[in-house]
This record gives C-alpha cells, structure tokens and sequence, in this order.
C-alpha cells in the first residue's frame, strides 16, 4: 500500500485532465473481501429493495439480468464499509483534491454482468444533480475485475471538465440513464488491474462500452463533496436514490427550471 494522500504532480494532472488513475488504491489482499460483499449484492443475499435498479433500461435486450446493475447506498446494507480501506483512502485523497471539508456524498455499486454489453452513455455525472454555489465535487470508480475495452473500462475526455457542462437527455422514454453528445474519438479508455481506482470529477465527460466478455465487471464507485453542499442537498430532499429514484428525479426537475 502507498500513501494515503496525493503528490503535487498527481494533483496538478487531476486539475488539468479532470481524472486521475491511483494503482493499488486497496491492496491486493482486500480485493476478495470486496468482492465477497459484492456477490452478496448481487445475488440477492443483501436485500436492497428500490436500491437496486436497471441503469440500462431500455438500452439493451437482457431479461434475465439487468442491463447494467446499479445498487445505491451499500454502506446503509454494510456500514462497516464506511470503515474499511476504500471508503478510507478515497476520503483521505478526495480531501488532498478539494479540501478537507470534502465528506461522503453517496456509494453505488456498478456491475456489468458477463455478455450484457450495453454501454452506459456518455455523461457527465454533475447532469444527474441539483445545482449547488460550490461544484467541487470527485467521484472515485473503483475496479473489482480487470477493466478492459471488451467489459467495459472507463473511457474520459481530457479537460472537459473545464467546459460548460453538455445539454444532457433522457437516453431512453423509460428513464434510467442520461446522454450527452459525444464519441470514443474524443476520448482515452483506461483499462487498469484490479484495487486501482479512477477519481474523476464530477463535470468530466465519460462513458463505458459494454461488457462483451464472458465475465464480470464489477465497479464500486464513492462520490464526495463538501460537508455545506451535503447538507443542502439533503435540505431539498436531494439523497442519491436513498428515498427512490421518482422521488430524486422530481427534486431534480425543480432545481432545472
């Protein structure tokens, strides 16, 4: 294991390329604990009730399985989460990138079951929240497989986060996932080992093919934020799925007009 925080050149490659790769991020040795939790997710051993839905309803064909596998909030199922090695090391580096008023905003869990392949749209995840007066705001995918191309690695567009944020849609007339123009020519995949994990901020351009492999492609993502921004959102009912996802697309709709 490294260092718990960040170096001046990791920090400066964040600012200017709004993501930054961090190998090793939970050791070798935690990776199968990680998963175990996982699998009990997955399959259904830890009940999540409307925490579980289908990001990718209505963009691919699956019937048996979701299209791509989103669970909100693992730590209110398993909160000794929230003292384990990830939520631990990627608070402590969110912090060397915004400040130490940065806290956890919310935890999900992304799976791409094997032969699956929807992709998730290109997005920018500060489409899917309320405005706030401070947009710091980092989120950390960490892989649990081997990401490649073929299963769904990250793909990001460099510095677009220093742009305004892109005209976002419904991707399909079911809900689920939102889109933004964009294509693989304008941006890099990354594909990485098992324990590394991604930071990205909140306004970079992103997406992820879909998994064409005969494997999973498990992803653990944590988002932080400063502490004041939290308690604003949660002051306008804005909880990232915890209340359910009508609820939170309401509160979103009012905060656009």
């Amino acid at each position: 294991m490294g260092s718990t925080t960040l170096n001046i050149e990791q920090i400066e490659f964040f600012n200017t390329n709004g993501y930054l790769v961090i190998e090793n991020l939970i050791s070798q040795d935690q990776i199968k604990t990680y998963r175990d939790i996982y699998n009990r997710f997955l399959n259904g051993e830890i009940e999540t009730g409307k925490n579980r839905v289908d990001l990718g309803v209505g963009l691919g064909k699956n019937t048996q399985v979701e299209n791509i596998t989103q669970i909100m909030w693992p730590c209110d199922f398993v909160p000794e989460l929230l003292d384990m090695e990830y939520h631990q090391r990627a608070l402590s580096m969110s912090k060397a990138l915004f400040g130490n008023d940065m806290e956890l905003d919310f935890d999900m869990l992304i799976n791409k079951a094997p032969g699956t392949n929807t992709p998730t749209p290109w997005h920018q995840d500060a489409a899917y929240w309320i405005t706030l007066p401070d947009k710091r705001a980092v989120s950390c995918w960490l892989a649990l497989d081997e990401a490649t191309i073929d299963n769904g690695c990250m793909w990001y567009v460099p510095k677009s986060h220093l742009q305004p944020l892109r005209v976002h849609r419904p991707m399909s007339v079911k809900g689920g996932a939102l889109v933004c123009d964009a294509d693989e020519e304008e941006g890099i995949p990354i594909q990485i080992k098992p324990g590394t994990g991604i930071f990205h901020h909140g306004a970079t351009l992103h997406y992820s093919r879909g998994n064409a492999t005969s494997s999973q492609r498990r992803a653990f993502i944590i988002n932080f934020r400063p502490k004041a921004m939290i308690d604003l959102e949660r002051q306008a009912g804005f909880d990232h799925g915890r209340t359910g996802s009508a609820a939170e697309r309401q509160v979103r709709n009012e905060h656009s007009k």
